[in-house]
């Protein structure tokens, strides 16, 4: 082979040993009687350098075979002392080592990431096993009770008052004896509304005011919504939501609200009671969607919890003497939070017909965006004077008003005929534009409360609702 150097050496501990280059042959040449191990090298020579590429191989060589086969100038390898032998062997071992260093670290990295992942994944799982615990199971509506205006209610006998934190507001905390003897004993004579959750009972103060006093019916389920709502009235003040005025909880079985009275019945009543002998004016109908849309953005906005009142609906809208809004029931309601889930396999989705966002029926997410669209169906209500879901014919009032919300023009030929041409086009026409944003299919899309009064408010045709 051209241009090729060779060596013997002698491997006396049958280990593959180390090698270093010289130039003369005569260290080789003295060793080539000897039968050895030998590293085979062809090098190649370029511009001064030289590079080799190694065989492991038995041979024998005497000193004319490598006189004869080596051409001048030759490199020649030569076993290294068995000190700098020893260097290179630790090198290499080192070199092993540090690899094994690199993936048991890898190993122990990935490893270590995956329980994290894994420990995260299965708190999270808990997490959510114990909110879905501590939801309450909603229940049907228990009734549309009538709530109302009482300015001011003084009783003889001194009920404490109580405020159980910073921002929560006072109430009065009754005996159980004194619910009895407001309601004159529970008397059949002072039920003003009965459904299957709750009775209420007209309340006759002894300064001859009356109030409306919820007395829930008790199994686990309702004893756990009466707290949430006695709860949620505890963060809750304004001209337009019902005024509550205390309660009694001295036992589960004895629980009861007591809110103000108003006397001259519910939006629904007004709008579509049959034995309504006045219909409602169309400036008041204008008055009370601003005035509703005031309450639902109290609630959403500006009380000291965010709340959602889960019911907005004509027979939750309570009217007084002068036909100022106030919105009741919170018996849906949920509170502290912007959105929630709430998986129908857990909680039933809840709800009155005709007033239900098709989202949440579709997603199970409660929200705020569902009483903004239960406020639209409220503003067509008021528009047109039709009723959300009229059960007798099984038609929802959404089937109907499709051409209002797609055709603006129509909308003037759809105001209630009752009215007798006595409105404001304009006005109409600017609601029923509010109505269709707060109806829109997609949650995200749907203005805020906020937004909508603004927008009620600044028209220049509304009357000066303030």
């Amino acid at each position: 082979m051209a241009s090729s150097s060779s060596c013997c050496f002698t491997n006396n501990n049958n280990k593959r040993p180390s090698f270093k280059i010289f130039k003369n042959s005569s260290s080789c040449s003295s060793r080539s009687a000897l039968v050895c191990w030998c590293i085979f090298f062809c090098s190649f020579f370029t511009s001064h350098s030289l590079s080799f590429y190694e065989t492991s191989l038995p041979v024998s060589f005497s000193s004319t075979n490598i006189a004869a086969a080596t051409p001048a100038p030759s490199y020649y390898l030569t076993p290294l002392p068995a000190q700098q032998q020893g260097k290179l062997v630790n090198t290499h071992h080192n070199h092993h080592q540090k690899k094994l260093i690199i993936i048991l670290t890898s190993v122990v990295l990935v490893s270590a990431l995956f329980l994290t992942a894994l420990m995260a994944f299965f708190f999270k799982c808990l997490q959510f096993k114990s909110k879905s615990k501590k939801r309450v199971e909603d229940a049907e509506d228990p009734i549309g009770f009538r709530v109302a205006v009482t300015t001011h209610i003084s009783i003889s006998e001194p009920a404490k008052k109580i405020k159980d934190s910073d921002d929560k507001l006072s109430y009065k905390l009754f005996s159980w004896d004194e619910i009895q003897r407001l309601t004159r004993g529970f008397s059949t004579s002072s039920v003003i509304g009965e459904g299957g959750f709750s009775t209420v009972y007209l309340a006759h103060f002894p300064d001859s005011t009356l109030g409306a006093i919820k007395i829930p019916l008790h199994n686990e389920r309702l004893n756990r919504l009466f707290k949430q709502e006695l709860e949620i009235l505890h963060h809750v003040r304004h001209d337009n939501i019902v005024n509550f005025i205390g309660y009694s909880n001295e036992q589960e079985d004895e629980s009861a609200l007591v809110f103000e009275y108003v006397s001259n019945g519910t939006l629904h009543e007004k709008i579509h009671g049959k034995e309504q002998l006045v219909v409602l004016p169309w400036k008041t109908r204008m008055s009370i969607a601003y005035q509703l849309a005031r309450a639902i953005e109290y609630l959403h906005d500006h009380c000291s919890l965010q709340i959602v009142h889960g019911d907005i609906k004509a027979s939750n809208v309570l009217l007084d003497d002068s036909n100022n809004c106030k919105l009741c029931d919170f018996g849906f309601a949920k509170m502290g939070f912007s959105s929630t889930i709430v998986p129908s396999s857990i909680n039933p989705l809840v709800g009155s017909p005709g007033y239900m966002d098709p989202y949440y029926l579709r997603t199970g997410i409660a929200s705020k965006k569902n009483d903004v669209y239960s406020f639209g169906v409220i503003v067509l209500e008021l528009i047109t004077g039709i009723e959300a879901f009229c059960p007798e014919k099984e038609q929802l009032l959404m089937s109907i008003a499709g051409p209002i919300l797609r055709d603006v023009g129509k909308v003037v030929e759809t105001v209630d005929a009752r009215l007798a041409g006595d409105f404001n086009a304009e006005e109409a026409i600017a609601m029923a534009s509010i109505s269709a944003l707060c109806l829109r299919q997609q949650a995200s899309l749907r203005p805020s409360m906020a937004e909508i009064s603004e927008r009620i408010s600044s028209h220049p045709s509304m009357p000066k609702l303030l």
